[in-house]
């Protein structure tokens, strides 16, 4: 194999970092990689391949409810550093979520909201997109909102 002397070797930790240090870092890009998946998804966060703004409310529920499972499986286990992340990610989104659900499919939402808690700064340059798959999905996306707004 040929890498280069700077790349640290599988399983191997970068210099002057502890192990415990590492993993904090890793969980907290990941609890943030999932939760900018989830505000792509509620339609808060243009795409970051098309610039376009998608509101998939099932795609967005899945990644919540995979924060909601890590904040479950990880009780009792995190700094107070990580469980704040986690436990302000998770608020953050629900609320955006609640939002968007209340918002309906008008098209109407303000698309500029860069990230939950800073105020909307007016109607984005590009089209908000519904993405349904199949015909019957429209029903389907009604009842899920139902189901998951009703954990709140």
């Amino acid at each position: 194999m040929n890498e280069t002397p700077d790349s640290p070797n599988p399983g191997e930790l970068p210099p002057n970092i502890s192990r415990e240090d590492f993993m904090s870092a890793l969980f907290a890009n990941m609890v943030v990689q999932q939760t900018n998946m989830a505000l792509i998804f509620l339609g808060k966060t243009a795409h970051p391949e098309t610039g376009e703004r998608v509101k998939d409310l099932e795609a967005a529920q899945m990644f919540i409810e995979q924060l909601e499972m890590l904040e479950a499986k990880t009780k009792g286990n995190l700094d107070k550093r990580e469980e704040g992340l986690l436990k302000q990610s998770l608020m953050a989104l629900r609320l955006a979520f609640v939002e968007t659900v209340e918002q309906g499919d008008t098209g109407s939402a303000p698309a500029a909201e860069a990230s939950p808690g800073q105020p909307a700064a007016g109607p984005a340059a590009g089209s908000e997109k519904k993405v349904v798959t199949e015909p019957g999905a429209a029903a389907e996306d009604a009842e899920a909102r139902k189901k998951f707004s009703k954990k709140y």
